[in-house]
């Protein structure tokens, strides 16, 4: 399997993690500079989900997807490998976000499956384990915070 993750303990309760991962995703989604807007997310396997990154120098990227899985309370994954009416897009990855109850606090594990060991290298090369760390780092400081 091509996998690349990321994983924090989140002092908080499980609960609290999932509130401020599903209804905050604008908050922490992607690393500072940079801001998301996510437009849509369906709560629901086979559901859409859009998003849109905004740069520090005005770049923005468009993510639009598909919604795999939605298990309330433990984790949600979507792929870029459909958009829009089931339509097939160049598949880059399968994200997957869960949280499971560990200790007093909560364990988030944040992991991108690839098709292929050269698309998985480039998400390492493009910076997957900082981008991806930052968010999740910036995910733990709002449910610390709270």
């Amino acid at each position: 399997m091509y996998e690349l993750s990321v994983t924090r303990l989140i002092e908080a309760p499980a609960d609290a993690v999932w509130d401020v991962m599903t209804n905050r995703m604008n908050d922490w989604w992607c690393p500072k500079p940079w801001r998301a807007e996510v437009r849509r997310m369906d709560r629901f396997a086979g559901g859409r989900s859009e998003v849109a990154m905004f740069g520090p120098n005005g770049e923005t990227n468009q993510h639009p997807g598909f919604i795999l899985a939605w298990d309330e309370g433990k984790r949600f994954a979507f792929t870029d490998a459909i958009e829009g009416d089931l339509q097939p897009a160049g598949p880059f990855m399968i994200g997957i976000f869960a949280i499971a109850p560990e200790g007093s606090g909560t364990r988030y594990t944040a992991t991108a499956r690839h098709w292929s060991a050269e698309s998985m290298a480039h998400h390492k090369e493009m910076g997957f384990a900082e981008g991806w760390g930052a968010a999740a780092d910036q995910l733990k400081a709002l449910c610390e915070a709270e």
